[in-house]
């Protein structure tokens, strides 16, 4: 019956890897900017000017909105940064775990706005970009503790065979070096590019069912359309949860990078 009604007019459009390809608006200096691109210029503005106006005139006795960024702040150094890499060098690598979190955060939660409606970390520049600024904290913190033994150590762990380095180092290598900033990028990637097909897939089939179809297949798009606003509200769980993960991932990298063996 479906297929019948869109050969006669009416036609279902899902969702597509397009979607992540968006047509290019204008070049700024020689730099081709598409929809997404503005998105994630939108949520860099946005951490800036919440941050900046939390910030500015801070009192003894905060108000709401200093009451709001000060805990945003606290989340991060009490749960992350102090929690797993202690007082001196939480305090050391919380400007990078903070400013990580939120820009995640920030851009992540684009995908669930009106008129934005996808996330800036559906494509691979931001995921890359963030999982490389971890990879090189991650060295940094090794080798500023210990210049001469954190290739060592990652790489020849204590206690092994001498013999058994064979097989040992190059798999150490690959999970310490390679894999991290990989499954860190793919991991909010995938996460994200996901979530975003899933609520073009529920509005658009409400759309579909509702004003292609009509007559008893609006019931249908009740049906899709709470799926949508409860799949919503699922997406604003996942924004959080995955800022939280790459965060508190980078501060655990940078914990083995800085424990006396690693």
């Amino acid at each position: 019956m479906i297929a019948k009604t869109a050969e006669e007019g009416a036609g279902f459009h899902g969702p597509s890897i397009d979607e992540f390809f968006p047509p290019v608006l204008f070049e700024l200096a020689g730099i081709p900017v598409t929809r997404i691109h503005l998105i994630q210029f939108l949520a860099v503005i946005g951490i800036v000017l919440i941050f900046g106006l939390g910030t500015r005139r801070m009192t003894l006795v905060p108000g709401r909105f200093q009451s709001v960024v000060e805990m945003g702040l606290d989340f991060v150094r009490i749960n992350v940064a102090e929690d797993l890499l202690g007082k001196k060098d939480g305090q050391r690598f919380l400007p990078i775990l903070t400013t990580i979190f939120f820009m995640v955060l920030f851009m992540n939660i684009t995908g669930i706005i009106p008129f934005l409606n996808i996330a800036g970390t559906s494509i691979i520049a931001v995921p890359l970009l963030l999982a490389v600024i971890s990879y090189v904290t991650f060295i940094y913190a090794g080798i500023k503790k210990s210049p001469k033994g954190f290739f060592k150590n990652a790489l020849f762990p204590s206690g092994v065979p001498p013999v058994v380095y064979i097989l040992v180092t190059p798999l150490e290598f690959i999970s310490t070096f390679i894999i991290r900033p990989v499954t860190l990028t793919l991991r909010l990637l995938m996460n994200m590019m996901v979530g975003h097909l899933m609520l073009v897939l529920f509005f658009a089939a409400t759309q579909f069912f509702l004003l292609d179809l009509g007559g008893w297949w609006s019931a249908l798009a009740a049906g899709t359309l709470a799926f949508g606003f409860v799949f919503t509200v699922f997406e604003i769980l996942v924004a959080v949860l995955q800022a939280f993960v790459f965060t508190i991932l980078t501060a655990v990298y940078i914990q083995l990078a800085v424990a006396e063996e690693h």
